[in-house]
């Protein structure tokens, strides 16, 4: 029996096949059906705009400060008019010394034309990178005497159009973060929340540093500072300048603020300073000065706890504060809204509280100069609503800061060690 070949056994599959003379209808290929409705095509966005624009932000240069001017010309006030470069700079001026007698301050930082284009970093495989200058003003508060200096800090890669990096022979595209420096969230704990119902923590922006404020099932409010054993609530407030009755005054009300106030025996700030101190050191011997600086320095030092514009907006919004947005550290007003919040939360009884619905209750707070009612609600740590896209620009400038930092510190030590005729004598 002979065998059939294709032409018999599939005519229609041939005839698909073969070229047609036929003329397409409106224009179109017959043989392909559309079901579109929308026959208007979108233009494509430009989708690393927000990735070039974070990085020309950072090094400052002509097309930043064009569109900062067009902003200004415009009315907005939402734009940085400083780079990021220019703010890291700033933020470690002045160093000196530990005696205060010499200081050393870093301006105008400058980028000058880079040593290849990007064709020849490509044949070579250099980095396509721009020399880094400085200027560097050295004072000696003893004498008077000012000295500047064009200081050249190294090479800095630079972002090329199509948001990419080049790097010693390799291609490296811009990072993207979807974790968020800034948050501040409300939620129970996962374990303890089944056998301690009322266990609530407060999660601050941290950077730096982490607070977290509890309520136990005793109705005792409690406060873990760095991670380390939870205290008292009340005493961290008289470390911060409070006495029992301006914590009675402000927490009138909450049941739970007056049961932890009554098993508090610390009765100065100094005490307060010390007992803090003690517990996160673990040492006896507790110096009111060391305590009260290492205080400072977890919330209320900029250069070492930063919430950025971001943290300070979604506290504003949570809490019912109106602060400005450069306020970049944590106040007195955002620890006592903060811990206001958890015993409301905690207790919806008090006469602070309002009840809207079986599911809803709300307090006082100010948005924009306007009493507003604050919504009374758990977070959700993975709500988009509380992540962030943190641009190519800010991851730089933080591993910029990290640097600097690490330069301040030696710097800080030379000048503590060597003599100044040494430090300003020219190579």
């Amino acid at each position: 029996m002979a065998r059939r070949g294709p032409r018999r056994l599939f005519p229609w599959l041939l005839r698909a096949t073969q070229p047609t003379n036929k003329s397409p209808k409106n224009g179109r290929n017959a043989s392909r059906l559309s079901f579109a409705k929308i026959t208007d095509t979108l233009t494509v966005p430009d989708l690393l705009a927000l990735q070039t624009e974070s990085f020309d932000w950072l090094v400052g240069n002509d097309i930043w400060k064009q569109r900062v001017a067009e902003g200004e010309a415009q009315g907005r006030t939402d734009l940085p008019t400083r780079s990021g470069l220019d703010e890291i700079f700033e933020e470690i001026s002045p160093i000196e010394d530990l005696g205060e007698t010499m200081q050393l301050s870093f301006t105008g930082p400058e980028l000058e034309e880079p040593k290849y284009t990007i064709e020849e970093c490509k044949e070579r495989g250099k980095t396509f990178a721009a020399p880094l200058y400085v200027n560097a003003e050295f004072m000696n508060h003893l004498t008077g005497e000012i000295k500047t200096q064009t200081v050249f800090m190294g090479d800095f890669p630079l972002m090329t159009q199509k948001g990419t990096f080049h790097c010693e022979r390799h291609r490296a595209r811009c990072c993207l973060s979807a974790r968020s420096l800034a948050r501040c969230l409300l939620r129970p704990h996962p374990r303890e929340a089944v056998r301690q119902g009322h266990l609530l923590r407060s999660h601050h922006p941290e950077p730096w540093c982490l607070a977290r404020i509890e309520i136990d099932k005793r109705d005792q409010v409690g406060v873990r500072i760095d991670r380390k054993r939870k205290q008292s609530v009340t005493v961290f407030l008289k470390a911060l300048g409070l006495t029992s009755e301006q914590i009675l005054e402000e927490f009138a009300g909450f049941p739970s603020i007056a049961l932890t106030l009554e098993k508090d025996s610390i009765l100065t700030k100094e005490e307060a300073l010390k007992d803090i101190y003690r517990k996160l050191r673990l040492e006896r011997q507790v110096a009111a000065e060391a305590a009260r600086a290492l205080l400072d320095n977890f919330y209320f030092n900029s250069k070492r706890y930063d919430l950025a514009k971001v943290g300070r907006y979604k506290i504003n919004r949570k809490l019912g504060i109106d602060a400005p947005l450069k306020n970049s550290v944590l106040t007195l007003e955002d620890i006592l809204a903060t811990i206001k919040y958890m015993v409301a939360l905690h207790d919806t009884t008090s006469p602070y509280v309002t009840i809207v619905d079986n599911a809803t209750s709300t307090i006082k707070g100010v948005r924009e100069g306007n009493q507003v009612d604050v919504r009374l609600d758990v977070d959700d740590i993975d709500h988009f609503g509380n992540r962030r896209i943190r641009a190519v620009g800010e991851l730089i400038q933080n591993q910029v800061r990290t640097g600097l930092s690490r330069m301040e510190r030696v710097v800080r030590e030379r000048m503590t060690t060597q003599d100044i005729e040494a430090i300003t004598r020219r190579p």
